[in-house]
């Protein structure tokens, strides 16, 4: 038949509708916060209602815990980390000339390595979630600036590919939920944009801090497809893509999320 033929062609179509649509839209970035009730948002604003801080005040303990060698993150950045640029914490993911782009995990890791001579530790270790909540967390109310000029574009690109390419055995990407439909409930809840200025962050349906890179393979497992690896190349890309789509959000680390 004919119209099975065009199928293929007509869902492209379609889906490049709706992509135009959601940009002519002109979405102005809002982060999840917004979206949170009266109580949740109480709850985020209060440090000791805040149930994210018990991560935040863990990773304070491992930042001035000594290695192996006597060091610890506190010898060089200070015992509650004051010599930390919040500027600097709210840019990455950065370019590294070496590495290429750098998470802010990926970094705190390289210096628990290099400086402490501990070895590495797995991505999304919890060692490793506890360190950037509370790094993320000195940085708290900074504006994200991710630069994606230079070399640091084509993964920008690349990411933003992995954003609108449908996956899995739902046929959905990532703009459906957050760009296409956001704003709209999906049960009882209603879609944001996926801004990640609050991550990590406490997710109330699960009870614990997630990572922004835990949350992507959550996202993977909901649309029935098979994730990547924490710190693989193609997360690190969307981290990339998705930090800068939400250049001037404050950030709300550890945020309180549904």
């Amino acid at each position: 038949m004919i119209f099975d033929t065009l199928k293929p062609l007509i869902r492209i179509l379609y889906l490049g509708v709706l992509l135009v649509c959601g940009s002519a839209h002109g979405l102005e970035p809002q982060s999840g916060y917004e979206l949170l009730s009266d109580e949740l948002k109480q709850m985020q604003d209060d440090d000791i209602a805040n149930p994210g801080m018990i991560t935040a005040d863990r990773g304070r303990e491992l930042f001035q815990k000594p290695g192996d060698n006597g060091k610890s993150c506190a010898s060089c950045h200070g015992d509650e980390g004051e010599q930390l640029d919040p500027k600097r914490i709210a840019s990455y993911p950065v370019y590294d000339p070496e590495r290429g782009p750098v998470t802010l995990q990926s970094r705190i890791n390289l210096c628990y390595a290099d400086r402490e001579e501990e070895f590495p530790m797995l991505y999304d270790a919890d060692e490793l979630i506890a360190l950037e909540t509370f790094v993320r967390y000195l940085a708290r109310g900074e504006k994200v600036n991710v630069d994606i000029s230079g070399p640091m574009r084509k993964h920008y690109q690349a990411g933003r590919e992995i954003f609108t390419t449908r996956i899995g055995q739902r046929d959905m990407a990532c703009v459906h939920c957050h760009e296409i439909y956001a704003g709209q409930h999906l049960r009882g809840q209603v879609l944001t944009q996926a801004h990640v200025n609050g991550f990590p962050s406490y997710r109330i349906t699960g009870g614990n801090i997630m990572s922004l890179q835990q949350k992507f393979i959550g996202c993977y497992g909901t649309l029935r497809a098979q994730p990547y690896a924490p710190g693989s190349e193609e997360y690190i890309d969307l981290e990339v893509y998705m930090a800068a789509r939400g250049n001037g959000l404050p950030i709300e680390t550890p945020a309180i999320r549904r």
